[in-house]
């Protein structure tokens, strides 16, 4: 039975299974990782172990070499990929958060930025002083 905390990053390969499963020799995997272009995780012994997500990098990094892509250019756009999965993921984290936050004031429609910045929810019907807070978002009429 697979365990639940297994995912795409979960380092499981050895070298030479990784090898394999991208179609490289070992020593371009050591070498990719010297320079720090694709980086396997390691054992408490120090022995590399690639994850699903390091064999598709590898088979990337084998296309766009193949390609003409320079290694500095491929280690760029792996870079940004990552960045780019990461944001993602933090967007998909707050979307729940609000979700949550909505979900539990169901009356909050409006919400206000304070003089010193902060922003506090603002009930239907409440008046606001203009003077020191001012309306950051209100839906639509029947939206």
């Amino acid at each position: 039975m697979a365990d639940a905390r297994m995912n795409a990053d979960t380092p499981v390969f050895a070298i030479a299974v990784a090898a394999e499963l991208a179609g490289m020799h070992p020593q371009t995997l050591r070498q990719y990782d010297r320079i720090g272009l694709v980086v396997p995780g390691r054992t408490r012994g120090g022995s590399r172990r690639y994850s699903t997500r390091n064999i598709e990098q590898l088979r990337e990094v084998a296309q766009l070499s193949a390609e003409g892509m320079s290694l500095p250019a491929i280690a760029r756009l792996l870079d940004l990929e990552d960045e780019v999965r990461m944001l993602r993921h933090r967007v998909a984290e707050l979307e729940g958060a609000l979700r949550v936050e909505r979900e539990s004031r169901p009356g909050v429609r409006v919400f206000a930025a304070g003089s010193t910045g902060q922003v506090t929810p603002v009930p239907s019907g409440r008046r606001i002083r203009r003077s020191t807070e001012v309306v950051l978002w209100s839906p639509r009429a029947g939206g």
